[in-house]
């Protein structure tokens, strides 16, 4: 589907298993960027703004009512409509680079893939809630379910927290997630797939060389 706009900065999306990784390589990101100059808003979902993150309560809480498969679909779509509408949209159409913890993607994986819904029904409703927004590149930290269980147990026990209901699914769900997001990298354009395993430098490293390459990062792009 065509961008409902032409814009000069890029929409970065960030994917992978919980525990991958993602928010430290946002980190460093944003922090480069920010040391050159650059304009930037970081977000995530689902949540991004006020409603978002009553939403995000409500899909990723582990007490109370669970919503069914198809409910918890529409609560994330709902949720990246408002984000798109108030956060991202807005923020592209300012020229700023905009980077933002799982986007659209996250539901052909976690909902098409871990759910098994249908994923035409994704899609379209992927479509309708992004209104033709699309990630100009999709990092895709690869982790292992196993290695993303054990991290989330050191992330927890240092923490004291305990997972949410998505965390909390059974590794044969966590599979289909991960062999959704492969999937997703092969036949869809706009992709890097980075391995998790790999140390933060390097991480950092691989993704600059990537948006060097793409001119992202190129001579006269630069906000003063």
């Amino acid at each position: 589907m065509p961008r409902t706009h032409k814009r000069a900065m890029p929409l970065i999306v960030f994917e992978g298993l919980d525990g991958s990784g993602k928010s430290s390589l946002m980190n460093a990101l944003e922090v480069d960027l920010l040391r050159q100059n650059w304009r930037v808003v970081r977000t995530r979902e689902p949540g991004g703004t006020p409603l978002g993150d009553e939403l995000r309560n409500m899909i990723l809480r582990t007490e109370g009512p669970a919503p069914t498969a198809r409910t918890e679909l529409l609560l994330y779509e709902a949720s990246r409509a408002q984000h798109v509408d108030e956060v991202i949209a807005p923020a592209l159409r300012q020229n700023h680079w905009v980077l933002c913890d799982r986007f659209s993607a996250s539901s052909i994986a976690f909902q098409a893939g871990g759910r098994k819904i249908s994923q035409e029904w994704v899609e379209s409703l992927n479509e309708f809630a992004t209104a033709g927004v699309l990630a100009d590149l999709t990092v895709l930290l690869d982790l292992s379910v196993e290695e993303s269980r054990r991290r989330r147990q050191v992330r927890e026990s240092g923490r004291g927290a305990q997972e949410d209901r998505i965390e909390s699914e059974a590794d044969t769900f966590h599979t289909r997630v991960r062999e959704s997001f492969l999937e997703q990298s092969r036949v869809a354009a706009n992709w890097l797939v980075l391995d998790a395993a790999l140390s933060p430098d390097i991480l950092l490293e691989k993704l600059l060389q990537h948006l060097q390459k793409a001119n992202w990062l190129g001579h006269g792009r630069q906000q003063k």
